[in-house]
Protein backbone atom coordinates (compact mmCIF):
# COMPACT_ATOMS: atom_id res chain seq x y z
CA UNK A 1 0.00 0.00 0.00
CA UNK A 2 3.16 2.52 0.94
CA UNK A 3 4.04 1.71 -2.99
CA UNK A 4 0.53 2.52 -4.52
CA UNK A 5 -0.41 5.74 -2.42
CA UNK A 6 2.61 7.06 -4.03
CA UNK A 7 1.39 6.87 -7.00
CA UNK A 8 -0.28 9.58 -9.47
CA UNK A 9 -3.69 10.77 -8.53
CA UNK A 10 -6.40 12.18 -10.26
CA UNK A 11 -9.27 14.04 -9.19
CA UNK A 12 -12.48 16.18 -10.20
CA UNK A 13 -13.64 19.20 -8.07
CA UNK A 14 -15.80 22.14 -8.34
CA UNK A 15 -14.09 25.61 -7.43
CA UNK A 16 -16.18 28.85 -6.92
CA UNK A 17 -14.94 31.89 -7.58
CA UNK A 18 -15.97 35.14 -5.57
CA UNK A 19 -17.13 37.10 -8.34
CA UNK A 20 -18.44 36.51 -11.74
CA UNK A 21 -15.23 35.25 -14.45
CA UNK A 22 -15.90 34.01 -17.93
CA UNK A 23 -15.17 30.46 -19.25
CA UNK A 24 -12.60 31.32 -21.51
CA UNK A 25 -9.78 33.09 -18.46
CA UNK A 26 -10.30 30.11 -16.32
CA UNK A 27 -9.17 27.93 -18.97
CA UNK A 28 -6.14 29.85 -19.82
CA UNK A 29 -5.13 30.55 -16.22
CA UNK A 30 -5.53 26.71 -16.12
CA UNK A 31 -2.87 25.65 -18.45
CA UNK A 32 -0.47 27.89 -16.22
CA UNK A 33 -0.72 25.27 -13.83
CA UNK A 34 0.54 22.55 -15.80
CA UNK A 35 4.04 21.27 -15.10
CA UNK A 36 5.99 21.85 -11.88
CA UNK A 37 4.26 24.34 -9.50
CA UNK A 38 5.50 26.15 -5.71
CA UNK A 39 2.72 25.02 -3.36
CA UNK A 40 2.33 25.41 0.58
CA UNK A 41 -0.32 23.00 1.95
CA UNK A 42 -3.37 25.09 3.37
CA UNK A 43 -3.51 25.72 6.88
CA UNK A 44 -5.64 22.79 7.63
CA UNK A 45 -3.24 20.21 6.21
CA UNK A 46 -1.40 17.15 8.18
CA UNK A 47 1.93 18.10 6.84
CA UNK A 48 4.16 20.98 7.95
CA UNK A 49 3.07 24.24 5.84
CA UNK A 50 6.55 24.87 4.31
CA UNK A 51 6.96 25.80 0.26
CA UNK A 52 7.51 22.26 -2.08
CA UNK A 53 7.11 21.66 -5.48
CA UNK A 54 4.76 19.74 -6.65
CA UNK A 55 3.96 18.00 -10.78
CA UNK A 56 0.37 18.88 -11.95
CA UNK A 57 0.21 16.63 -15.31
CA UNK A 58 -2.71 18.07 -17.03
CA UNK A 59 -5.64 20.33 -15.70
CA UNK A 60 -8.80 20.83 -17.42
CA UNK A 61 -11.62 23.09 -17.16
CA UNK A 62 -14.25 20.47 -18.22
CA UNK A 63 -17.23 23.25 -18.05
CA UNK A 64 -18.65 26.35 -16.39
CA UNK A 65 -22.10 27.47 -14.45
CA UNK A 66 -23.81 31.27 -14.02
CA UNK A 67 -19.56 32.52 -14.33
CA UNK A 68 -18.74 31.33 -10.89
CA UNK A 69 -19.09 27.93 -10.41
CA UNK A 70 -16.00 25.79 -12.80
CA UNK A 71 -15.79 22.01 -13.13
CA UNK A 72 -12.37 20.94 -13.21
CA UNK A 73 -10.21 17.50 -14.09
CA UNK A 74 -6.75 17.32 -12.60
CA UNK A 75 -4.37 14.63 -12.43
CA UNK A 76 -0.97 15.34 -10.25
CA UNK A 77 1.86 13.36 -8.21
CA UNK A 78 0.70 12.94 -4.84
CA UNK A 79 0.67 15.36 -2.16
CA UNK A 80 -1.00 18.03 -4.55
CA UNK A 81 -3.39 19.79 -2.41
CA UNK A 82 -6.38 20.41 -5.17
CA UNK A 83 -8.19 23.50 -2.84
CA UNK A 84 -4.75 25.41 -2.73
CA UNK A 85 -5.09 25.25 -6.20
CA UNK A 86 -8.32 26.74 -6.35
CA UNK A 87 -7.54 29.16 -4.14
CA UNK A 88 -4.18 29.88 -6.36
CA UNK A 89 -6.36 29.72 -9.01
CA UNK A 90 -8.30 32.78 -7.46
CA UNK A 91 -5.96 35.19 -6.80
CA UNK A 92 -4.35 35.19 -10.24
CA UNK A 93 -7.64 35.46 -11.60
CA UNK A 94 -8.16 38.70 -9.22
CA UNK A 95 -11.44 37.63 -7.85
CA UNK A 96 -11.11 34.64 -5.07
CA UNK A 97 -11.81 31.28 -5.35
CA UNK A 98 -12.08 28.33 -3.33
CA UNK A 99 -12.85 24.30 -3.90
CA UNK A 100 -16.59 23.33 -3.00
CA UNK A 101 -16.68 19.83 -3.84
CA UNK A 102 -13.95 17.21 -4.50
CA UNK A 103 -13.22 13.56 -5.71
CA UNK A 104 -10.75 11.50 -6.67
CA UNK A 105 -11.17 8.91 -9.54
CA UNK A 106 -8.07 7.43 -9.73
CA UNK A 107 -4.93 6.71 -7.68
CA UNK A 108 -2.44 4.96 -9.35
CA UNK A 109 -3.87 2.11 -11.60
CA UNK A 110 -7.11 1.89 -9.80
CA UNK A 111 -10.15 3.76 -10.74
CA UNK A 112 -13.68 4.37 -9.52
CA UNK A 113 -14.68 1.43 -12.03
CA UNK A 114 -15.38 -1.64 -10.41
CA UNK A 115 -15.87 0.02 -6.84
CA UNK A 116 -17.79 -1.70 -4.32
CA UNK A 117 -19.64 -0.40 -1.06
CA UNK A 118 -18.77 -1.47 2.45
CA UNK A 119 -22.44 -2.76 2.45
CA UNK A 120 -21.64 -5.02 -0.27
CA UNK A 121 -17.81 -5.88 1.30
CA UNK A 122 -20.03 -7.36 4.53
CA UNK A 123 -22.64 -9.19 2.91
CA UNK A 124 -19.71 -10.94 1.07
CA UNK A 125 -17.95 -11.85 3.92
CA UNK A 126 -21.44 -12.84 5.60
CA UNK A 127 -22.33 -15.38 2.93
CA UNK A 128 -18.75 -16.80 2.93
CA UNK A 129 -18.40 -16.93 6.53
CA UNK A 130 -21.70 -18.35 7.24
CA UNK A 131 -22.89 -20.03 3.71
CA UNK A 132 -19.75 -20.92 2.79
CA UNK A 133 -20.04 -18.88 -0.38
CA UNK A 134 -17.44 -17.41 -2.04
CA UNK A 135 -18.77 -16.22 -4.87
CA UNK A 136 -19.33 -12.35 -4.04
CA UNK A 137 -16.23 -12.17 -2.32
CA UNK A 138 -14.13 -13.41 -4.83
CA UNK A 139 -15.76 -10.55 -7.26
CA UNK A 140 -14.18 -8.04 -4.63
CA UNK A 141 -11.20 -9.08 -4.14
CA UNK A 142 -8.49 -8.43 -6.43
CA UNK A 143 -4.72 -10.40 -6.35
CA UNK A 144 -2.27 -8.91 -4.73
CA UNK A 145 -0.04 -8.38 -8.03
CA UNK A 146 -2.54 -6.32 -9.72
CA UNK A 147 -0.53 -3.18 -7.45
CA UNK A 148 2.70 -4.08 -9.26
CA UNK A 149 1.15 -3.09 -12.76
CA UNK A 150 1.92 0.60 -12.37
CA UNK A 151 5.92 -0.25 -12.71
CA UNK A 152 8.26 -2.50 -14.23
CA UNK A 153 9.00 -5.95 -13.43
CA UNK A 154 11.05 -8.45 -13.66
CA UNK A 155 10.11 -12.22 -14.03
CA UNK A 156 12.29 -14.74 -11.89
CA UNK A 157 13.51 -18.42 -12.66
CA UNK A 158 11.79 -20.70 -9.87
CA UNK A 159 15.18 -21.44 -7.87
CA UNK A 160 15.85 -17.58 -7.54
CA UNK A 161 12.37 -17.28 -6.02
CA UNK A 162 13.10 -18.55 -2.21
CA UNK A 163 16.17 -17.24 -1.67
CA UNK A 164 14.93 -13.85 -2.19
CA UNK A 165 11.96 -14.57 -0.32
CA UNK A 166 14.86 -15.01 2.71
CA UNK A 167 16.29 -11.65 1.80
CA UNK A 168 19.04 -12.12 -0.90
CA UNK A 169 19.46 -9.59 -3.97
CA UNK A 170 18.09 -10.65 -7.30
CA UNK A 171 21.07 -11.54 -9.61
CA UNK A 172 21.69 -12.22 -13.12
CA UNK A 173 21.46 -15.36 -13.49
CA UNK A 174 17.82 -15.48 -11.76
CA UNK A 175 16.48 -13.78 -14.69
CA UNK A 176 14.27 -14.92 -17.16
CA UNK A 177 12.60 -12.03 -18.77
CA UNK A 178 12.31 -7.89 -17.72
CA UNK A 179 10.80 -4.71 -18.77
CA UNK A 180 12.85 -1.24 -19.33
CA UNK A 181 13.95 -0.03 -16.22
CA UNK A 182 16.46 2.20 -15.14
CA UNK A 183 19.10 2.24 -12.28
CA UNK A 184 17.25 3.60 -9.26
CA UNK A 185 13.50 2.62 -10.23
CA UNK A 186 10.92 0.63 -8.25
CA UNK A 187 10.66 -3.14 -9.90
CA UNK A 188 8.21 -5.71 -9.06
CA UNK A 189 9.85 -9.50 -9.21
CA UNK A 190 7.80 -12.20 -10.45
CA UNK A 191 7.71 -15.61 -11.09
CA UNK A 192 7.05 -17.68 -13.96
CA UNK A 193 3.39 -18.28 -12.70
CA UNK A 194 2.86 -14.47 -12.05
CA UNK A 195 3.13 -14.22 -8.87
CA UNK A 196 4.43 -11.13 -6.62
CA UNK A 197 7.65 -11.59 -5.09
CA UNK A 198 9.10 -8.61 -3.65
CA UNK A 199 9.20 -5.03 -4.40
CA UNK A 200 12.67 -3.48 -5.18
CA UNK A 201 15.16 -0.87 -5.90
CA UNK A 202 17.12 -1.31 -9.33
CA UNK A 203 20.77 -1.30 -8.81
CA UNK A 204 21.64 -1.20 -12.93
CA UNK A 205 19.36 -0.26 -15.81
CA UNK A 206 17.94 -2.73 -18.19
CA UNK A 207 20.15 -2.16 -20.73
CA UNK A 208 23.07 -3.50 -18.71
CA UNK A 209 21.51 -6.89 -17.51
CA UNK A 210 21.31 -7.81 -20.93
CA UNK A 211 25.17 -7.93 -21.06
CA UNK A 212 25.75 -8.93 -17.47
CA UNK A 213 26.16 -12.86 -16.42
CA UNK A 214 26.62 -12.38 -13.39
CA UNK A 215 25.98 -9.75 -10.47
CA UNK A 216 23.49 -8.06 -8.36
CA UNK A 217 20.18 -6.68 -9.96
CA UNK A 218 17.53 -5.56 -7.76
CA UNK A 219 18.03 -4.72 -3.89
CA UNK A 220 14.40 -6.23 -2.14
CA UNK A 221 12.64 -3.54 -0.13
CA UNK A 222 9.41 -5.13 0.56
CA UNK A 223 9.34 -9.38 0.09
CA UNK A 224 5.83 -10.31 -1.14
CA UNK A 225 5.98 -14.17 -1.09
CA UNK A 226 6.36 -16.53 2.10
CA UNK A 227 9.33 -18.37 2.49
CA UNK A 228 9.57 -22.15 1.40
CA UNK A 229 7.11 -21.86 -1.01
CA UNK A 230 9.68 -22.70 -3.97
CA UNK A 231 12.35 -25.53 -3.61
CA UNK A 232 15.26 -24.05 -1.61
CA UNK A 233 18.26 -23.83 -4.18
CA UNK A 234 21.13 -23.07 -3.04
CA UNK A 235 23.73 -24.60 -0.77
Amino acid sequence: MTYITKAGKEYICVMETHEKVDLPIVKKIAEEFKGTIYQRPPVRSSVKRRLRTRKVFDIEVLEGKDDKLFLLKISSEPGTYMRKICHDMGIILGTGAHMRELRRIRSGIFTENGLVTLQEVSEALYMWKNCKDETDLRKILLPMEIGLCGIPKIILDDNAVNAIAYGATANAPGIVAYQNFKKGDLVGLITLKGEGVAIGKALVDSNSVQQMKKGEVIKPNRILIKRDVYPRAWK
